[in-house]
């Protein structure tokens, strides 16, 4: 057995309900961690249970830097090692392991599979070229004895060595070889010689290939008992903790992917509830529309059809209306899941755990139908309670009610019920929208020109979000009213990182919520976001804390997004205290869940619900039609992935999506040959680091004459 490594891990196990000594052997050569209850029992061989290697897939969690996951044969295994650095050398070893399984030879699978016969023929012709190698080199040697020449004679040395060095190595490989194939490896992990009742021309039908060098039925055999099992086990499979529900609940495809009888079974098993109408981000069906511009903001080619389920949107004339696909819930989200699982699984083959995914090409399939810039302007999607921050006359009110708009920002931010990731923006491009805010009127307003959306009135919620940077990826959006005297202003810097059966996004970045009556700034932080279940029905969750100050008032806040705990316990759990100037005890304490009802329990005793975004109406943002946009604006520039993606024709989108991303990487060509800096349009860089808007509300206020307004500041 070649052990490349071998120690003590502990191992979740149901019988106790927790972590349990377990001594661990990862056999290379056979793909296979098999563990003991200890070290004395390994040595005689005595083994609890194994894990196949070959197909699995390595996962950790982001927030706890001891415990990993080995997923194969359905089930999920737990592991905890002593700490971080003991926990890498085991996720490396396992990563080698698994990688080198993952790519031995394949055969063409209508030819039958390679016996024993096979390899003794390889074996013979190895030796073969040996004997002919011996023979060239023994012919080198007696031409070196004649030289005369001492440069000749020296160099002929030299060459003779370097035969010998390779002679030596296909020597030993062949040993090796021979080696591999006469050795036994039985399930508890004792070498065993063959017994004579095993015969060569074993054709029982409960007769299986080795995993390692696999036999047809009826083929002759080698005196050998199996290297692995074909299924990981353990001596008690009540014994073992491993995630079955997420994996055999529902059955699965040629692929390991889902199979759904019904729309219905589909999104149950992807965490709907039946019957509320909730995607797993808490966005209700019954506020989707599939309307994108107002009255009045322009018809294209035609007016739209009325839509039926399952057909594309079309204009009168019988033409596509892309901006209906941009607003369309019909998301086929297994179809082409299903399709391409072998893409998922041999893009996991190229990836390690904590490697930067930021310049790792994904799959098109998996994209949801809009920018990653459009998705931020989710923040407002209930811009009534953004603006009720400036209503407010007290300055504790303003800081509850920026942490209760805070809360309500995250429900929103997904269309399909399983986590799609949005295209990653290209440089230089934008996307514009507005809101229509329940409760104010609009229309009577003068327009404000200098605003970032200069087609909408004073009495509008306006949003610009633009890609500043592409290495590293750095998004920036700002959004303003103009009569209530309130914008926002922020910067994201995506990283993603690759966590077996995860994938993590970390948000680096802040905004700022201006209120300029009062001159406050409320700096707030993101939490990260977690893709799981990736080889599954795969959903999102955020994780980690995030602040919320006011260095004017003095007021700060600090939310804890939780994430699912390694066993047991709820999804998308959050607590959070907002605390007084100077205080170490809070005023007010929140707890529930970020996509459903949160609770407050003030420090007089009172207790409340905080927010409940189940029970609050999304408020649709207007997006100008794609024929009056510029070439720059998201949904122009993303309108033919998305037209491939809502058709199901993945060749279509994917060659969309590749033709935009080479324009982009000639174009930073070309800068470089012309060493020009790429200038951005609507934000600017300040000497920290932070992206900002290059024309907010204040400076224009203060432009225009408006009395009494403080000075702006950079983070606005």
């Amino acid at each position: 057995m070649a052990t490349i490594m071998e120690g003590s891990l502990s191992k979740w196990t149901n019988v106790m309900k927790g972590w349990q000594f377990r001594w661990f052997v990862l056999d290379d050569n056979a793909g296979l961690l098999s563990y003991y209850t200890s070290r004395e029992k390994m040595i005689r061989g005595v083994r609890r249970g194994c894990v196949r290697l070959k197909g699995a897939v390595i996962g950790i969690d982001d927030e706890d830097d001891s415990t990993f996951t080995i997923t194969v044969d359905s089930k999920t295994f737990h592991f905890q090692a002593r700490d971080a650095d003991e926990r890498e050398k085991w996720i490396r070893a396992l990563e080698d392991t698994i990688l080198r399984h993952a790519h031995k030879l394949r055969w063409d699978p209508s030819k039958p599979a390679p016996s024993v016969q096979d390899f003794d023929k390889k074996l013979i012709e190895a030796d073969a070229y040996l004997q002919i190698l011996i023979n060239q080199v023994e012919a080198l040697e007696e031409r070196i004895d004649k030289m005369q020449d001492p440069s000749d004679k020296s160099h002929g040395l030299h060459i003779r060595d370097h035969a010998n060095a390779l002679l030596e190595n296909v020597k030993h490989s062949i040993v090796l070889l021979q080696i591999a194939k006469n050795t036994a490896h039985p399930v508890n992990g004792i070498f065993q010689p063959a017994t004579s009742t095993y015969t060569l021309n074993d054709s029982s039908p409960t007769s299986k290939p080795d995993s390692a060098l696999s036999v047809a039925a009826g083929a002759h055999r080698p005196s050998m008992t199996l290297l692995v099992p074909d299924i990981s086990y353990s001596s008690s499979e009540d014994e073992d903790f491993y995630d079955a529900n997420d994996y055999t609940s529902t059955p699965l495809s040629a692929h390991g992917l889902p199979i759904f009888s019904s729309a219905s079974d589909q999104l149950d098993a992807a965490g709907r509830t039946p019957g509320s109408g909730m995607s797993p981000l808490g966005r209700r069906d019954s506020e989707m529309s599939s309307s994108v511009a107002p009255p009045g903001a322009g018809g294209g080619a035609g007016a739209p059809q009325e839509r039926r389920p399952g057909v594309p949107p079309l204009l009168s004339d019988g033409s596509l209306d892309y901006d209906a696909l941009y607003e369309d819930e019909d998301e086929s989200d297994f179809g082409p899941m299903e399709a391409h699982g072998s893409v998922v699984t041999h893009l996991l083959s190229q990836v390690k755990i904590g490697m930067d995914l930021t310049r790792v090409v994904l799959p098109t399939f998996i994209l949801e139908r809009r920018s990653l810039l459009e998705m931020y302007s989710d923040y407002f999607a209930h811009p009534d309670y953004f603006l009720k921050i400036a209503d407010f006359k007290d300055a504790r009110d303003r800081m509850v009610q920026v942490v209760r708009w805070y809360m309500s920002a995250y429900h929103a931010g997904r269309k399909s019920s399983v986590a799609k990731k949005p295209y990653n923006p290209i440089l230089g491009e934008v996307f514009y929208c507005h809101w229509n805010v329940p409760g104010l009127p609009h229309g009577n307003d003068p327009h404000v020109q200098d605003g970032p959306v200069p087609w909408c009135d004073r009495n509008q919620l306006t949003f610009i979000a633009e890609q500043v940077s592409h290495h590293p990826p750095i998004s920036a959006f700002y959004a303003e009213h103009y009569n209530k005297k309130i914008s926002f202003c922020a910067h994201v810097w995506t990283k993603s990182k690759f966590l077996g059966l995860s994938v993590g996004v970390h948000n680096i970045g802040q905004g700022c919520v201006s209120v300029i009556e009062y001159d406050e700034e409320y700096i707030v932080t993101f939490p990260n976001g977690y893709g799981r279940s990736i080889l599954t029905v795969p959903w999102i969750e955020l994780g980690g804390p995030v602040t919320i100050s006011c260095a004017k008032t003095g007021f700060t806040a600090t939310v804890e997004f939780h994430t699912k705990p390694f066993y047991g316990g709820k999804k998308h759990r959050i607590s959070g205290e907002v605390y007084q100037p100077g205080d170490k005890k809070s005023f007010l304490s929140i707890t529930g869940e970020w996509n459903g009802s949160m609770h407050a329990k003030w420090a007089d005793g009172r207790s409340e619900v905080f927010l409940n975004v189940n029970e609050i109406p999304i408020v649709k943002k207007v997006v100008r039609p794609i024929c009056d946009q510029s070439e720059m604006e998201s949904r122009r520039l993303w309108k033919e992935v998305t037209a491939g993606l809502r058709l199901n024709d993945i060749d279509k989108a994917t060659n969309a999506k590749t033709e935009l991303e080479q324009r982009q990487r000639e174009e930073a060509k070309e800068r470089k040959e012309r060493n020009l800096q790429w200038e951005t349009k609507s934000f600017r860089e300040t000497g920290g680091g932070d992206w900002v808007y290059v024309s907010p509300l204040i400076s224009r206020l203060q432009r225009n004459g408006t009395a009494d307004l403080p000075a702006p500041s950079d983070q606005r």
